[in-house]
């Protein structure tokens, strides 16, 4: 839910992207963003070391958030996905209301599984292979409708950006286990395409952790992303 801050805002002309690299929501963000014509200031964080002024921006503490030259906030992943949507009329985003439900699934139910697979032991009593395989009946269903390279078609789009950064976590979890099973070629083949991609390889990129007082990196949107 995006939250509202009061600030003097009379010296900024960038938005400010607070981001942790390997984040799958600040992930999503940060490829959408890329899509737009604007240029951000993206202040990567420590989540050990939170920046006193990310907390004061929203309580909730979690990346990303997104501080508009305006003083309001938004610190929903996918509500900045939105926003960069309305900043573009880009055919990447053609199909963001077709997947509303599907993204809405990986949102909930996938992530919460993938979490109790990936941190088992942050969780009581989680059993990570059951949880895995109920992340993989999810997986299946993607597999079953993945008919083009990309959900969104001969190219990639909103519903891919907003899954494919955590189907890679769900690999993450266990690199051999995925590259050894071969009942999801599909999944399989669209995740080798989005990491081996520039736009992937371009968000990726490695920034110093942000410090207050200092200015953050402008991420340049315009770099064409595959």
């Amino acid at each position: 839910m995006s939250s509202q801050f009061t600030s003097n805002t009379s010296q900024r002309e960038l938005p400010i992207l607070y981001s942790f690299r390997r984040c799958p929501y600040a992930m999503r963000a940060r490829l959408a963003i890329a899509e737009t014509n604007i240029i951000v200031e993206l202040r990567e964080v420590l989540l050990r070391n939170k920046p006193d002024h990310m907390l004061s921006l929203s309580s909730k503490g979690t990346v990303p958030i997104l501080w508009l030259p305006d003083g309001s906030v938004i610190d929903e992943s996918y509500e900045i996905m939105i926003w960069a949507l309305s900043k573009n009329n880009s055919s990447i985003f053609s199909n963001k209301t077709e997947y509303t439900e599907l993204i809405s699934l990986v949102d909930n139910k996938f992530k919460y599984h993938l979490d109790r697979y990936k941190y088992s032991s942050r969780f009581s009593n989680s059993n990570a292979a059951e949880h895995r395989d109920l992340a993989l009946e999810i997986l299946h269903q993607i597999e079953n409708i993945l008919n083009q390279p990309w959900l969104n078609g001969a190219n990639p789009g909103f519903p891919d950006f907003a899954i494919l950064p955590f189907v890679r976590q769900y690999r993450i979890a266990d690199i051999d286990w995925f590259d050894d099973f071969n009942e999801i070629p599909k999944i399989k083949a669209w995740l080798n395409n989005f990491l081996e991609s520039n736009g992937f390889k371009n968000i990726m990129q490695k920034y110093p952790p942000w410090k207050e007082g200092l200015p953050g990196v402008h991420f340049n949107c315009k770099n064409e992303l595959l």
